[in-house]
């Protein structure tokens, strides 16, 4: 009796072994790398921290000291950044909102209804994705310029609202996300007398808060930094947005790497807390789309 109980313990004491090895090999990898990450961003923080004496030393400072805190006030001050950060909000909510609410509605057509060549145009619409933007770039500004939308925040966001900026990649996600949904699910609705849009609000979205999170990541990232159209579309400084706020400050300052980097990290902290606080959402929103295979 005492020799079969020994034997499954050793053979649980050796994959115990394993595990444990197999995890140090782990953090041996993933430690150096994320120290690699992550030195720029401590750099750019170390950077916006020196005196004007610490910026050309070398070896060079990596921890300043003291840390000039004013850099901060100062690079703020030094332009509207305050009116470019509500430009920027204004823009990335708005086109984020556009882009949530038509690529739920689309992938909600291509996973859940059927309909007459769904799958052909389902292909049509990931072929988009290969269309680069500056092909559309003129025809497009021709629309803007004879609707009257130029300097004015439309361009950058009615778009939005009909599968353009990347629209066509997040349709693709969620409608991955919405086949893994049981159907049973939109038939039980569908018997109590629900219509698609009550499914797709009350029964779909409520159980892809994942995939909807790993959408918001990319629409907030991607509108948050784009410089191309806000360059094109907006004229008038109390139009700018943070990237072209951004631009025209380094030509201002391209001698004050302090200022810059203050800025430039002011820049990176939305994005920085929107993907510290949805990544569990982010993570399992790209696994169970099926996107990593």
């Amino acid at each position: 009796m005492a020799a079969t109980t020994a034997i499954p313990l050793a053979r649980r004491e050796r994959r115990a072994r394993t595990d444990r090895a197999r995890d140090v090999a782990l953090y041996a990898v993933l430690v150096p790398l994320s120290v690699v990450f992550l030195a720029p961003l401590y750099w750019m923080v170390s950077t916006s921290l020196k005196t004007d004496a610490q910026l050309g030393l070398w070896p060079p400072v990596w921890v300043p000291s003291p840390p000039v805190w004013l850099n901060y006030a100062h690079a703020w001050t030094s332009a509207p950044f305050a009116l470019y950060t509500r430009n920027t909000l204004i823009i990335t909510l708005g086109a984020m909102a556009g882009q949530l609410l038509s690529a739920s509605a689309v992938a909600y057509g291509f996973a859940r209804l059927r309909f007459p060549g769904r799958d052909t145009l389902f292909v049509v619409v990931l072929a988009t994705m290969m269309l680069p933007g500056v092909v559309t770039l003129i025809p497009t500004y021709i629309l803007f310029q004879k609707l009257g939308w130029l300097n004015t925040f439309l361009p950058l966001i009615v778009p939005a609202y009909f599968g353009a900026a990347g629209g066509a990649f997040y349709i693709f996600l969620l409608r991955q996300f919405f086949r893994a949904i049981p159907m049973e699910l939109s038939e039980a609705a569908r018997i109590d007398g629900a219509s698609n849009l009550r499914i797709l609000l009350q029964v779909v979205l409520p159980l892809s808060r994942p995939a909807l999170a790993t959408v918001m990541i990319f629409s907030f990232t991607g509108n948050w930094n784009e410089f191309l159209a806000p360059l094109i579309y907006l004229t008038s400084q109390d139009k700018y947005t943070l990237t072209i706020g951004m631009q025209v400050f380094m030509q201002q300052h391209s001698t004050q790497f302090q200022y810059l980097m203050a800025i430039s990290f002011l820049m990176s902290l939305p994005i920085i807390l929107v993907f510290f606080f949805a990544q569990q959402h982010f993570v399992r929103g790209i696994v169970m789309s099926g996107i990593k295979g």
